[in-house]
């Protein structure tokens, strides 16, 4: 067997769906350098603006000079360090719940979850626009698979209702990657627990911006660890650092480290990085402003969004999806912002369904009201837009 790749990177590229890294040469903020020039950026999810900033900075060059670099080994050999520990600690502390476990990232934590708790006998129950990390989880665990329609509780009841296995997991984003809108927690929190099945959140793109003091969608929602037995969340969002963490029961993360493959089977993270996300964390819960500042420009620009008549989803999030339909069509619309220093990547199959191509932007604390008002006037040019 022999393996054309040539010709598939061919084929993607004739199809619009090519991908290509960009080497970014100064920090995570708004306004950054690039080999070629400077680009005003609406594609990051540093939502609260902590990825550069000079407190969390110096927690990580604190953490080096007391840890070192490298943790050395998984937490289960020599790599568990007090710093880890603490941060641990903290985030169950910020969102409710007994206990919490870090892994390296959310992927890993996704798929950690899953295999430990779900075999062939168990059934899981998946958004059909979970992200990929989720619906790999749900593959590799062997257990049953069902796909629910995007957002439909009632589907889920269905499915549930017509399923037997003695182990059942719904798992959902909290905030769609993609979308930016909400997963409808209340309503399938309730269907789950009629049908003595477990409700998993991954909160990737909701813990820190949402709720409380950041606590994420669920906490937004007021559900507690009841009706969220499982809930992720991730690091390098809107802390602005790295990794993930689940968060439950005492049961559930004694569960996972004894059985979770990809918390037992890796190094731990940097405990210096583990200092500066326990300073990310500590002002994402008490720094209201940030989330109300991120908010407030979300608004400004779905306002001014809506007087363009520009095709944006229903989404009250950071993630404004502009829809462009073709792969093609949202090239080109982020060429043209490109071709007036913004840079707003295309989004395309498979990464989104076909058909549904768009340009995703991304709204944060670091950004300014100029600046928003730059991106729509940028917008009101766009080429092909009926």
């Amino acid at each position: 067997m022999s393996f054309d790749l040539e010709a598939g990177l061919a084929a993607r590229r004739s199809a619009g769906l090519y991908r290509e890294r960009r080497i970014a040469q100064s920090p995570q903020v708004p306004r950054r350098q690039f080999p070629d020039g400077e680009r005003l950026t609406f594609c990051s999810n540093d939502y609260l603006g902590l990825a550069n900033h000079p407190a969390v900075s110096a927690a990580l060059v604190r953490g080096a000079q007391r840890w070192g670099v490298g943790s050395g080994a998984s937490h289960l050999l020599a790599g568990h360090t007090a710093a880890h520990h603490a941060l641990e600690e903290e985030l169950a502390e910020a969102v409710g719940r007994p206990r919490a476990l870090l892994f390296s990232t959310g992927y890993m934590a996704n798929l950690g979850v899953l295999g430990a708790l779900l075999d062939r006998r168990s059934a899981v129950f998946s958004d059909r626009l979970n992200h990929a990390s989720l619906i790999d989880a749900a593959r590799l665990s062997q257990a049953q698979v069902a796909v629910y329609r995007h957002g439909d509780p009632k589907h889920l009841a269905e499915l549930l209702a017509a399923d037997s296995a003695p182990r059942r997991l719904v798992i959902t984003d909290g905030v769609f990657s993609m979308d930016g809108d909400l997963a409808p927690l209340t309503e399938l929190a309730a269907r789950a627990q009629q049908a003595d099945a477990w409700l998993m959140v991954d909160d990737a793109h909701g813990f820190g911006v949402l709720g409380p003091g950041g606590a994420g969608s669920a906490a937004q929602t007021g559900l507690g660890a009841d009706a969220v037995p499982v809930l992720m969340g991730t690091l390098g969002k809107a802390l602005g650092c790295f990794g993930a963490f689940v968060a439950g029961s005492e049961a559930l993360i004694e569960t996972l480290i004894q059985h979770a493959r990809s918390y037992i089977y890796t190094t731990a993270l940097p405990p210096a990085l583990a200092e500066a996300t326990r300073e990310a964390l500590r002002r994402a819960r008490t720094e209201s402003w940030r989330r109300e500042k991120v908010m407030a420009l979300v608004a400004r620009f779905r306002a001014g969004a809506a007087q363009l008549g520009l095709p944006l989803l229903e989404s009250t999030t950071p993630i404004q999806p502009l829809i462009a339909g073709s792969a093609q069509r949202a090239l080109a619309w982020s060429a043209h912002l490109e071709q007036r220093g913004l840079l707003v990547p295309a989004v395309r199959p498979p990464t989104v369904p076909d058909g549904t191509a768009r340009l995703r932007i991304v709204i944060t604390a670091a950004h300014e009201e100029a600046q928003i008002d730059r991106l729509l006037d940028a917008l009101a040019g766009l080429p092909d837009r009926t």
